[in-house]
C-alpha cells in the first residue's frame, strides 16, 4: 500500500491519544493519530515523524500521522494499515494460496472478523493485528490490554470447533526484527488466550513488513514464540 502528499516533520507531544503536535516547515501542527495505542517508546519528544495531508480541507486536523523513527529503525503506526497490507499478501498468494473469494469485515457468532475468505473447498475467518511494540529487536502484541482482541481469539477457537480455518495474523509495521511474541507483562489473558487458540488449531501468522516514508508491503514470515 501506498500513501500520497507526506511530508517529514518533529514529533513534539501528544496531548490525547488522538491528537499529536509536530512540527513543520518552522509552524506547530496538529495531526491526528492513526493509532490509539499507547506508542510511548515511539512518540517522544524530538522524534523524527512522517506525516500525510489529509485530502479533506475542512478537516479540523490538516494532517495524519503515518511513521515514526526510533533510532535506525522507521516504524509504520497507521493502525489502518495492517488490514490493508494482509488483504494485499493474502490476494497475491502469500499464504501459499490463492483464495477465490476474499471478503472483508465478517460477522461470525458474536464476532467481526477482519476477513473471511475461501480456498480449495475450505472457509476460514482471519482477525489481523498490527504490531509496533519492539525492544531490542522483539516485537510483542498487545501494547495496551485488549478485552477486544481476547474475545477475538476466542472466536477464531469456536470457527476450527465448527469446521472453519482460523488464523491470527500479526503484521509488524516494520523490518529486521528477531521474533514475536505476546506480551505477557502487559495482558497477560491475551497471551493465555493466543497459547489456547494455537492449541485449539488456529493458525497464526507474522509477517514484517518493507517499511517506506510513503509505503507499506508485507515482507517475510517472523518466528512466533508462544
Amino acid at each position: 500500500m501506498t500513501y500520497e502528499n507526506i511530508f517529514e516533520a518533529v514529533f513534539l507531544d501528544r496531548p490525547n491519544r488522538f491528537i499529536a503536535h509536530v512540527f513543520l516547515d518552522g509552524h506547530k501542527q496538529v495531526c491526528h493519530v492513526k493509532n490509539t495505542g499507547r506508542c510511548r517508546e515511539l512518540l517522544v519528544p524530538g522524534a523524527t515523524v512522517y506525516i500525510q495531508k489529509a485530502a479533506n480541507p475542512a478537516r479540523k486536523t490538516a494532517y495524519d500521522l503515518i511513521a515514526v523513527r526510533k533510532g535506525g529503525r522507521l516504524i509504520n503506526m497507521d493502525a489502518a494499515a495492517p488490514n490493508k497490507v494482509f488483504g494485499e499478501w493474502l490476494a497475491a498468494g502469500g499464504p501459499g494460496f490463492v483464495p477465490e473469494l476474499i471478503r472483508p469485515e465478517c460477522v461470525h457468532g458474536d464476532s467481526r472478523f477482519d476477513f473471511y475468505f475461501e480456498h480449495d473447498g475450505k472457509r476460514a475467518f482471519a482477525e489481523v493485528k498490527g504490531v509496533t511494540l519492539e525492544e531490542d529487536g522483539v516485537v510483542r502484541f498487545p501494547d495496551a490490554p485488549t478485552e477486544r482482541g481476547v474475545k477475538h481469539l476466542r472466536g477464531l477457537a469456536h470457527c476450527v470447533e465448527e469446521g472453519f480455518e482460523a488464523y491470527a495474523v500479526f503484521i509488524i509495521q516494520m523490518k529486521g526484527v528477531k521474533y514475536f511474541e505476546p506480551n505477557r507483562v502487559t495482558h497477560p489473558e491475551f497471551a493465555q488466550a493466543l497459547c489456547q487458540a494455537a492449541q485449539a488449531g488456529v493458525k497464526l501468522i507474522a509477517l514484517d513488513c518493507e517499511v517506506g516514508k510513503s509505503s507499506l508491503v508485507a515482507g517475510d514470515r517472523v518466528e512466533i514464540r508462544l
